[in-house]
């Protein structure tokens, strides 16, 4: 491991990423070489995890996936779980002798491990000391364990007697996977990628959209795990998250205006400041992460409070007698100033973080830069869009209410016609 010290960001003129690429591309003349270069976090690498029953699809899958992943632009070095591989001894029973002879596969197995590597623990002879037992292991030496014709001469025991291990099985030396790993007791080969500063979800997407990945042989299936699961884990959180957000705001509102119609006026302000945040993370070239869904949920109080202030004021205009255009003018005439004030503090405080300014910048800045960028279209269109859809959802109201009033006064009509019958009745 190499560990590199670099100035500080204002005294030399490459970044982090650049200088990761220089180390990468000096790296990358070494034949057969292995490397990882960059931080251990979240979202510095990708993980594409292949799954199935089937070894050989799965390592051929695993290679082709290699092969294609290493097309995709921006990205640094691609590794797999499954490009290591080791010289071992394969033992392949014939099955047809071996029950013939009365030899089972577990004999063969367990004739194999003790003479390669010996007996299991608890199974082993102990040697007594006063103090402590030393476990006695006995295999053979590893000159022996190299030569296949000594391993061949390994008596295996059977129904019928002893009988020489080559006579029920073939032995041979061949490469094998260095490790095997499993998920839900399938084989798996997981694929890393180094994003080298582009952002998971899209350098995901157009990873599954390769001929490798999107064509898989049937029985090597595709699993979501690592960086991509959290990915996904992390939006369906954040969508819980603003919704039961949403859901509590409109609670208090409808608690304090005592009506469920003029909330409906406040949280139409949320979509001009999330509309806002997106355009300024796309300006700055800044993906959608963990940051910015922070600043996001940070920009939803800060917005409703802004509406709040400039509905309430037009609701008390207008129990004071003044017609609606006339209170709705004046609240905005009021209202702007706290308004604007709100904004340029805000504003003001997450500028520092927007600009870099201080550590390293790369987790506070998206969060800033959504916070900036919803607070100056939410103020710049809430003054225009809020009294507009006040206006519609007033009408809304009020037709409600004429209709509530006519259904109310058929059902007297009707009350009444019904009493006449039954006096006419009587």
């Amino acid at each position: 491991m190499l560990t590199l010290t670099l100035a500080h960001r204002e005294e030399r003129d490459e970044s982090i990423k650049e200088i990761e690429s220089l180390i990468r591309a000096k790296l990358s003349e070494l034949p057969g070489a292995r490397f990882q270069i960059g931080a251990q976090d979240n979202g510095v690498k990708m993980q594409i995890v292949l799954r199935s029953e089937d070894p050989v699809a799965l390592d051929a899958a695993a290679q082709a996936a290699m092969r294609d992943l290493r097309t995709l632009k921006g990205i640094g070095a691609v590794s797999s779980s499954a490009s290591l591989v080791r010289p071992e001894i394969i033992v392949r029973p014939d099955f047809a002798r071996a029950a013939d002879l009365g030899v089972t596969a577990s004999k063969i197995g367990e004739t194999v491990r003790v003479a390669t590597a010996g007996d299991y623990s608890q199974g082993l002879p102990k040697l007594n000391l006063s103090e402590r037992q030393v476990p006695v292991r006995v295999k053979l030496p590893d000159s022996v364990r190299g030569d296949i014709a000594s391993m061949e001469r390994l008596m295996v025991p059977g129904k019928h007697g002893a009988v020489m291990l080559a006579n029920v099985a073939s032995l041979g030396v061949e490469s094998g996977p260095a490790q095997i790993d499993r998920l839900d007791r399938s084989r798996n080969v997981t694929l890393d990628v180094e994003l080298n500063s582009r952002s998971l979800g899209e350098a995901y997407e157009e990873a599954l959209s390769l001929p490798a990945l999107k064509k898989l042989p049937p029985a090597v299936k595709l699993a979501e795990l690592g960086d991509a699961q959290e990915m996904q884990e992390l939006f369906e959180s954040f969508a819980i998250a603003m919704t039961i957000g949403v859901l509590c705001i409109y609670g208090v509102l409808v608690l304090l205006f005592k009506d469920f119609m003029q909330p409906v006026t406040i949280l139409a302000a949320l979509p001009l400041s999330i509309g806002g945040a997106f355009v300024a993370l796309l300006v700055t070239h800044n993906a959608m992460s963990m940051p910015s869904m922070i600043g996001l949920i940070m920009l939803m109080g800060v917005v409703t409070k802004n509406s709040i202030l400039l509905v309430e004021y037009a609701i008390v205009a207008r129990h004071q007698g003044m017609n609606r255009f006339d209170a709705l003018v004046d609240a905005c005439h009021k209202r702007s100033r706290p308004i604007i004030m709100t904004t340029i503090a805000m504003g003001a405080g997450m500028l520092p973080l927007a600009l870099g300014m201080g550590a390293d910048p790369s987790f506070r800045s998206p969060m800033a830069i959504a916070v900036i960028g919803g607070l100056i279209t939410s103020t710049l269109l809430s003054l225009l869009v809020l009294p507009v859809v006040f206006v519609y959802v007033d009408d809304a109201q009020l037709a409600i209410g004429k209709l509530a009033r006519r259904l109310g006064m058929l059902r007297e009509r009707r009350a009444g016609a019904q009493d006449r019958l039954e006096l006419a009745s009587v």
